[in-house]
């Protein structure tokens, strides 16, 4: 059963999603990516070939929870201090609703909504990450806390944690929004995807940088990486539309989004707790809000710089060693290759 939040959002995104909105932002007559299309049930020919490759992407990196070892995570959970627990698992709380809403979103919104067959291929595969996502979290909740109590507590977090359901009430706010169009909502979850979870991937970092909690750092690897990826796919979808919402509002709602997490991050549960410094994290999430809006096709709102250096350690399109066992740029084994990558010639360099 849903919160009741998620009840009247899930009522009325139905009622809403196949609507014609008032705005003409959203409007299928107006929008190629929007517009009835009567061969989405068929994949080729290919049209957006951009979004396919987005796509091709999105299905080299699939991976499940089962291939992350959590057998030295617990020695290390029992060592920390008892504010770095506490942050963790309230973290791991918002990240395993935070999933869900994001699927909410897709199933009731987005594939209502876009009828380009790419497109629709690519949150088909979204919503099956998000789900391996929030299976993951909730493993980690499961292994690290042992009193059901807590672990109830943390599972239904958008209801027990003022904090999370702040964040949470925002995206379900947007998801219900049936006077948003297509592209402001884009941009919304954008800013879930690309800010709301930004700071607790950092944050997840810094633990990694501390040689704590391999488990939960190469989860965060996985999930940071996909996540960047369901962001810059939203970004691509925003530069597809042919009437985009001005730059004032996509400004307000991005200033909106980074309130809030910092907000997160500052004061309802601080950064403090594991030894971070609350005013640097600020800076972070300004820096990522505008590496977003660079991405959206719009100017830097902040102008500041990544504090973290060992934030442009980790880049989600790393270099990790070929024969290491288990690597954080996981992809399967020549899903990217072309048609010609795999056949045997006598002229190869051995």
């Amino acid at each position: 059963m849903f919160p009741p939040s998620l009840n009247t959002t899930r009522i009325l995104a139905s009622k809403t999603a196949r609507k014609i909105f008032d705005d003409e932002s959203s409007s299928p007559k107006e929008e190629p990516l929007l517009k009835e299309n009567p061969r989405r049930f068929v994949i080729f020919p290919i049209q957006y070939h951009d979004i396919w490759q987005m796509y091709k992407k999105a299905e080299a990196s699939f991976w499940t929870a089962e291939e992350v070892d959590l057998s030295k995570d617990l020695q290390h959970w029992d060592s920390l201090k008892n504010e770095e627990r506490y942050f963790i698992s309230h973290v791991l709380a918002f990240f395993a609703a935070s999933d869900g809403i994001v699927n909410e979103n897709l199933v009731e919104r987005f594939t209502q909504e876009v009828q380009v067959t790419e497109a629709r291929c690519f949150y088909g595969f979204q919503i099956a990450m998000e789900n391996i996502h929030s299976e993951m979290y909730s493993l980690l909740i499961d292994t690290y806390i042992k009193d059901p109590k807590e672990r109830e507590y943390l599972f239904n977090a958008i209801e027990t944690l003022p904090c999370v359901k702040k964040k949470a009430d925002w995206a379900i706010n947007w998801i219900g929004n049936k006077n948003a169009g297509y592209g402001e909502r884009v941009v919304a979850f954008a800013a879930v995807e690309g800010i709301f979870f930004s700071g607790s991937f950092a944050a997840i970092f810094w633990l990694k940088k501390r040689g704590l909690m391999p488990g939960l750092t190469f989860s965060n690897e996985l999930i940071s990486r996909d996540e960047g990826l369901h962001c810059d796919f939203a970004c691509l979808m925003f530069k597809h539309l042919v009437n985009k919402p001005s730059k004032e509002t996509v400004t307000r709602i991005i200033k909106n989004a980074v309130e809030i997490e910092q907000e997160f991050l500052t004061e309802a549960l601080p950064v403090k707790l594991i030894g971070m410094n609350c005013e640097l994290m600020k800076q972070y999430i300004e820096f990522v809000a505008d590496r977003l809006m660079l991405e959206l096709g719009f100017s830097k709102i902040y102008r500041v710089e990544n504090p973290f250096d060992f934030m442009e350690n980790i880049s989600l399109e790393g270099k990790t060693n070929f024969f290491e066992k288990r690597v954080g740029e996981y992809q399967r084994m020549g899903v990217m290759s072309g048609p010609t990558d795999n056949t045997f010639r006598l002229d190869a360099d051995f």
